[in-house]
């Protein structure tokens, strides 16, 4: 925008106007599109408008222009990359050459000097926009792979604490909007250090990729599970009441003590629960969670403990 600025006044000084006017469109449309974001939030939109209106304004000066034109033209297809996705950019881009082309070659002379003239455009254009097309495809895919990484445990493969902070915040939205019901069951394995003392990080960490296979086959398809951290991990169970919840939770634990081993025998699990009632945050209805799964230690492990029920469930 602060670079075109300069050339829309110049030009209508000049008495330019085609061209004076185009460039005050860009500026003005791209004025529009950075307030348009900043206030909604949603840069999607704003970047084809931008992609669309810019890829018009190259054309435009360029048949005005001609020859000299066509430099802004490749500065065009590195804009085009940098506010749309890829394949979004590569069209815009290749619809821009062709439309010059076409202009080109009904009207020699008015921006080509020659055929090899524009051949020789071609060529360079397209390899300019191949080479950015690859670098930003790449730059995509790694941006996913980082927001990826970035929300799931590297080790078990679920969500880490930061996308459980996110499900739980939306968990309590859609309880207080729509009146729905969750249960939150904090679970630890039992004795899991002395796992790791006795055989070996490698083995303990198959401990827990085990014990996460066996929550999944445990649960339903709806029920999320995170790690929390360590041995230490959650369950999101929608739709459930007190009962409901202490019956999932005792389907869990009978099936841990049942499926997962290590090399010195069975492996147990400690459970707390508690639904979701009048918790203003995530951090209120997770402790409640927490203070009944030390109670359930506190039992003799291996055993579960829902916040509102008179004892703990073996």
């Amino acid at each position: 925008m602060f670079g075109v600025t300069p050339y829309a006044v110049y030009r209508l000084h000049q008495g330019n106007w085609i061209v004076g006017f185009t460039d005050t469109f860009l500026v003005l449309g791209t004025s529009f599109a950075v307030f348009y974001a900043w206030r909604t939030g949603n840069t999607v939109r704003p970047g084809q408008f931008l992609a669309i209106i810019y890829s018009l304004g190259g054309f435009l000066v360029t048949i005005k222009l001609g020859i000299n034109g066509l430099f802004w033209l490749y500065c065009l297809v590195l804009f085009n990359f940098f506010v749309v996705p890829p394949l979004q950019s590569l069209i815009a881009t290749l619809t821009t050459l062709v439309a010059v082309c076409v202009y080109g070659w009904m009207r020699p002379q008015d921006i080509f000097e020659s055929h090899y003239q524009m051949m020789s455009f071609v060529v360079t254009y397209l390899m300019a926009s191949l080479f950015a097309f690859v670098f930003a495809y790449r730059g995509r895919v790694q941006r996913v792979q980082l927001a990826l990484l970035a929300t799931l445990d590297p080790l078990t493969g679920i969500g880490n604490r930061r996308t459980m902070d996110e499900e739980l915040d939306i968990a309590i939205a859609d309880s207080q909007r729509y009146g729905m019901s969750f249960g939150l069951l904090v679970l630890d394995l039992d004795h899991f250090k002395s796992v790791n003392d006795r055989y070996g990080h490698s083995v303990g960490d198959q401990v827990l990729v085990d014990f996460v296979r066996v929550i999944k086959s445990a649960s339903r398809a709806s029920d999320r599970v995170f790690r929390l951290g360590g041995e230490e991990f959650v369950l999101l169970v929608p739709k459930v009441d007190k009962a409901g919840l202490a019956g999932a939770a005792q389907h869990v634990q009978r099936s841990v003590a049942n499926q997962l081993r290590s090399p010195g025998g069975p492996v147990t699990v400690s459970i707390g629960g508690c639904v979701l009632g009048d918790h203003e945050n995530r951090d209120d209805w997770l402790r409640d969670a927490d203070i009944c799964l030390y109670q359930a230690k506190d039992a003799g492990r291996n055993c579960t403990v829902i916040k509102g029920l008179d004892k703990p469930l073996a």
